[in-house]
């Protein structure tokens, strides 16, 4: 999960199954998150008699979601309009979201994602001494925002005292904005600048944004000069971010700029196993392959899928079996994730390498065209849920085996070749940027 919004999204989904429309709407239409703290999701709804009834009827309900999701017990607090002006004054200056799930242990390393832990180690170990700033960007569900965090955690367990301020690009838009309209500037200003951690997720919402650049920019002197350490997350390098700042790009380029890939069959089939053994819940190791294959590209996905047939034994006591796992990955997939058409990546692998789709979908076997071909079945296989079979069926009714050769080729190659794991992310960024 990558913001509260995400996990309440994640909430509401599993509400959704069990209620009927009409009492989604009666109830939780005006209802909304607020903030997540170390145990505790609070929400905000309108009125006393909303909020009775939501912490009634669907409490338990809500507080089983959260502790699946996080694997830890969870409470709920809601609060009313006016309710909610003094939970906010009571509020502490951090900003760091306490989710028990984003620390360095629960982070499973492969080759994929080696070099971005070693570095966020780094940082951790070290604040404000190496790599400063830290980049770490990668496409969304690559584990960018747990490490982002574990840094964060690390630190305040080392130090109590430590000043953490953690925001993402577009809530640091909205509150410039509430502060300009607000007149309080000066505490906007204080509440980043003067931190010894500053911690930003997905700072590409702010590129294109003159006013809000010029901001982001003297926050990011103010504390870099005060030798505190500044990570960053993006969905891309700072060089594709075409409407960023010269003087921006310049700055996070002069840090450590780490990628995260998708991860391989090994690490995924780790992965699985890690979240399912969180959740108490035994999955043989066919199982554990079968979702680790057909889950190629997204972390959230594979915790959804396992959080998923957790729900299937527990409420349905339902033997987990292949048959099951093929439902929960299909639930998963239809709840709020975009997923990217094969005309559409074929379209973006052309358009990349120069090379015509239908030379690309047909039987040229020049090296280029090839290589473009390869590269394409494999973005399929990362972005869409398209079996081996379904992939075929794009390039001429080649087989399956051809096609997961070719996915296998472009893996290996990632791992050592810059060329191709450059031609991977760019292609993947301007795929996923079709859906911005």
């Amino acid at each position: 999960m990558d913001s509260l919004h995400d996990i309440w999204q994640s909430v509401m989904a599993i509400l959704s199954e069990q209620l009927t429309p009409t009492a989604i709407n009666t109830w939780f239409a005006d209802c909304a998150p607020v903030a997540l703290e170390e145990r505790r999701i609070v929400l905000q709804t309108t009125s006393d008699f909303k909020r009775n009834i939501i912490l009634q009827r669907f409490g338990d309900t809500i507080r089983k979601a959260m502790s699946d999701l996080f694997s830890c017990e969870f409470d709920l607090l809601v609060l009313t309009a006016d309710e909610l002006e003094d939970y906010h004054q009571d509020e502490p200056d951090d900003t760091l979201p306490e989710a028990a799930a984003y620390t360095f242990d629960r982070f499973i390393v492969g080759q994929s994602n080696k070099f971005a832990h070693a570095a966020a180690i780094a940082v951790a170990d070290n604040p404000g001494k190496v790599y400063n700033p830290l980049f770490l960007y990668g496409n969304s569900g690559l584990g960018k925002t747990h490490l982002l965090l574990a840094i964060g955690h690390s630190i305040r367990e080392r130090d109590p005292s430590a000043k953490i301020g953690y925001v993402k690009g577009d809530e640091f838009t909205n509150q410039m904005v509430t502060s300009l309209r607000e007149g309080t500037q000066e505490e906007f200003r204080r509440k980043y600048r003067n931190v010894d951690l500053f911690l930003v997720d997905d700072i590409q919402f702010i590129a294109g944004k003159l006013g809000v650049q010029e901001e982001f920019f003297h926050t990011f002197n103010d504390i870099y000069e005060s030798g505190h350490q500044i990570v960053i997350t993006s969905d891309r390098p700072p060089l594709d971010m075409v409407k960023l700042e010269d003087r921006l790009r310049t700055r996070f380029e002069g840090g450590l700029m780490a990628d995260i890939q998708p991860p391989d069959l090994e690490t995924r089939m780790a992965i699985t196993h890690n979240k399912a053994q969180g959740l108490g819940l035994i999955l043989t190791d066919e199982i554990v392959e079968y979702i680790a294959t057909n889950i190629t590209s997204n972390i959230r996905q594979i915790e959804g899928v396992v959080h998923r047939l957790t729900a299937y034994r527990d409420m349905l006591d339902d033997t987990i079996s292949i048959s099951s796992v093929r439902r929960a990955i299909k639930d998963v997939i239809r709840v709020g994730v975009y997923i990217p058409t094969p005309e559409a990546i074929v379209a973006e692998t052309s358009r990349y390498y120069g090379i015509p789709e239908e030379d690309i979908r047909g039987q040229r076997r020049s090296k280029n065209t090839a290589m473009a071909r390869q590269v394409a079945m494999y973005l399929i296989r990362s972005l869409t849920n398209l079996s081996l079979v379904d992939i075929g069926e794009q390039f001429e009714n080649r087989n399956h085996s051809t096609v997961l050769s070719s996915i296998r080729k472009v893996e290996d190659l990632i791992k050592t070749d810059p060329d191709t794991a450059a031609a991977v992310r760019d292609i993947s960024s301007n795929v996923n940027a079709r859906n911005q």
